[in-house]
């Protein structure tokens, strides 16, 4: 994949992803089905915690849910990357 291709992806992919990430609007006034989808936004579980963290003061033990969701999204990706690395090289 070539830098053009990954940018012309990446600007279709990107501004979905952070319309569903309940930044700008709330996660609860989106529709149901559009509501579950955003499970599959990783930006959705980072927003959670810098809104427990800076707004309302909570730690690590309210908030570990979304922390462990990223370690599994960041353990998924980093694993395909791996594997994708290692198919370029050989």
């Amino acid at each position: 994949m070539s830098q053009q291709q990954a940018q012309l992806i990446a600007f279709f992919i990107n501004p979905p992803l952070t319309t569903l990430c309940g930044a700008s609007t709330p996660i609860s006034s989106m529709p149901t089905v559009v509501q579950w989808l955003t499970y599959l936004d990783p930006l959705r579980y980072f927003v959670e915690i810098a809104h427990g963290m800076l707004l309302k003061g909570v730690g690590l033990e309210i908030l570990w849910p979304q922390v462990l969701a990223l370690l599994m999204f960041a353990t998924v990706l980093i694993t395909l990357s791996i594997r994708q690395f290692r198919l370029q090289l050989s």
